[in-house]
């Protein structure tokens, strides 16, 4: 999971043709009612890019987000949708899994990345990540490819978890929460299998 493939992507294909688009995130955002997230609390949408749930988030009166991704030309097209609000919002370049953030967030947002770290190596990364970002007391909603769900995304290989594998790979730091399937319609019309899991931090 390179930035030269993300930034390739992103630079040969419009936000919405990419398979993960969404006219709106409204996983997302019923993950969040799930967990009654306040417009007071802060929120680090990881691989967030160009997706459209920071402009939800700021409908809704949001105030402290921050959006990270690895691709520059994502989080640019988020930057120019945005318009005058994108100076409220952090957009940060960044591969998470080498990523220290120096502050942390209440709720930490992952939708379809760490399907992606193959690598043990990368994984621990993510989770040094988390470690460091997410605050005690604090959220994290994750959305993988479940079991069923597509082996390759984006040209790249992925891991497809159950609730129960997800939940493993977190073990001693987060604790379950909440856990559902959804399926995503992607642009071309595809069914794709994802397990959604909430979290808490002790």
């Amino acid at each position: 999971m390179t930035r030269e493939h993300w930034d390739d992507v992103y630079r040969t294909r419009s936000a919405e043709q990419v398979s993960w688009f969404q006219p709106r995130p409204e996983p997302s955002l019923r993950a969040l009612d799930r967990l009654g997230i306040a417009p007071s609390q802060s929120l680090v949408d990881v691989g967030g890019g160009a997706s459209r749930l920071v402009d939800c988030l700021i409908e809704r009166g949001f105030t402290d987000l921050c959006v990270l991704d690895i691709a520059a030309p994502a989080l640019e097209a988020t930057r120019r949708r945005l318009g005058p609000a994108a100076a409220g919002v952090r957009l940060e370049v960044a591969d998470v899994t080498r990523w220290r953030p120096a502050r942390r967030w209440e709720l930490w947002h992952d939708r379809a990345v760490f399907h992606f770290l193959t690598d043990p190596a990368d994984r621990a990364g993510y989770r040094e990540a988390l470690a460091a970002g997410l605050a005690a007391g604090g959220h994290a909603v994750l959305a993988t490819f479940a079991p069923k769900g597509p082996e390759r995304c984006s040209g790249l290989p992925v891991r497809r978890y159950d609730a129960a594998g997800l939940a493993a790979e977190f073990a001693g730091l987060l604790e379950p929460a909440g856990a559902w399937s959804e399926t995503h319609t992607t642009p071309a019309g595809a069914p794709q299998a994802f397990t959604w899991c909430l979290f808490r931090r002790p």
